[in-house]
């Protein structure tokens, strides 16, 4: 008897990144390929190197300013094109500014991509949609029943209640937070009538590249020249990078902060040496990640990088194919890891 020879699925996962073969296209690869189509502007997701770029019109300048010289091409939300008859269509993804999920279709099969993505609205990002599909590729960052997150509104208070009371305590607030998605993030809720916002470089530079697709509050440049005096009492937007280094000994005396989903871990506040933890994470949570794999309708799960075997063994419990894939993606680590943190730091600084 013969065996049926098996459908090599639509999308595989190989030593450069997750594969289209039919299209000879590579979604978020990690090593240099011809042609990649990329989900978001975060270090490990757009990598140095490919000959030519698709991304979502938002995401041009932003990928531009990160990789330089670069050939990319920018799509809308909802726009079909094709290649090689393979129809793919960017879609929002919520995770921060010009963030995509992927649609591939191919001879009636429909395949997603998720990127990063959360579904809570941050008033910055497009809101994420569920997109229909057979095949879900979905990011498990935070996918343990143990993460469910406050809403933004309440996180934004406590921020700005903490730097109110620094502040009447003559000091300066340190907020570290990554400089492309959550720094622009929290500087969208600051309240400025508290006082001046302050940012280290390379969250500058890089909201000087989002600032025409977002209302922000204004801000002022940390330099060599910056008075101590200037600054205290005010807040600081920096990257995690920062915490430790020579460039924070002028804001003293001041209180640190840090943003970030793994606040939610008692012991992560204190192995990042900082006075506070907000949890404020740009990816789902556990009940997120749910909804939104059940809002696809999809029967088949492939779970990448976060607490990817943890999820997919509850999802093969509730019913679904589910399987693990490895890749060089990294979630949110970068924030409590500044060695894998964006690579457009100002060092000068």
């Amino acid at each position: 008897m013969l065996l049926k020879k098996q459908k090599k699925p639509l999308l595989c996962f190989d030593e450069k990144g997750i594969y289209c073969e039919p299209a000879g296209v590579y979604l978020d690869p990690w090593k240099p390929v011809d042609k990649a189509i990329i989900t978001h502007g975060h270090a490990d997701h757009s990598r140095w190197g490919h000959k030519q770029y698709i991304t979502h019109h938002t995401n041009v300048p932003i990928i531009k300013h990160r990789l330089g010289d670069i050939e990319v091409s920018g799509r809308d939300y909802g726009e079909t094109f094709s290649i090689n008859n393979v129809k793919f269509s960017l879609h929002p993804a919520g995770h921060i500014i010009g963030s995509s999920q992927v649609r591939v279709e191919h001879k009636g099969e429909v395949w997603v991509f998720s990127g990063d993505y959360k579904t809570e609205d941050d008033g910055l990002a497009v809101p994420y949609e569920p997109v229909k599909c057979d095949a879900f590729i979905t990011e498990c960052t935070f996918g343990l029943p143990a993460f469910k997150w406050l809403p933004q509104e309440q996180v934004m208070n406590d921020i700005n209640s903490w730097w109110q009371q620094n502040q009447s305590e003559g000091k300066t607030s340190i907020l570290f937070g990554y400089s492309l998605g959550k720094a622009q993030r929290l500087l969208k809720f600051l309240d400025p009538s508290i006082g001046k916002i302050f940012t280290h470089g390379a969250i500058e530079n890089m909201t000087e590249v989002v600032r025409p697709f977002a209302e922000l509050p204004e801000t002022t440049r940390i330099t060599r020249e910056t008075k101590k005096e200037e600054i205290r009492g005010g807040m600081v937007l920096a990257p995690p990078s920062a915490h430790g280094s020579t460039w924070i000994r002028k804001m003293v005396p001041y209180e640190t902060g840090m943003a970030s989903g793994w606040m939610a871990f008692r012991g992560a506040r204190r192995r990042r040496a900082v006075d506070r933890g907000f949890v404020l994470s740009d990816h789902c949570d556990w009940q997120g990640l749910l909804s939104s794999i059940k809002a696809t309708g999809c029967d088949r799960v492939i779970c990448t990088h976060g607490y990817s075997e943890i999820f997919c063994r509850f999802l093969n419990e509730i019913g679904y194919d589910a399987r693990t894939a490895d890749t060089q993606y990294e979630g949110e680590l970068a924030e409590m890891n500044p060695k894998s943190e964006d690579k457009d730091i100002d060092n000068e600084q």
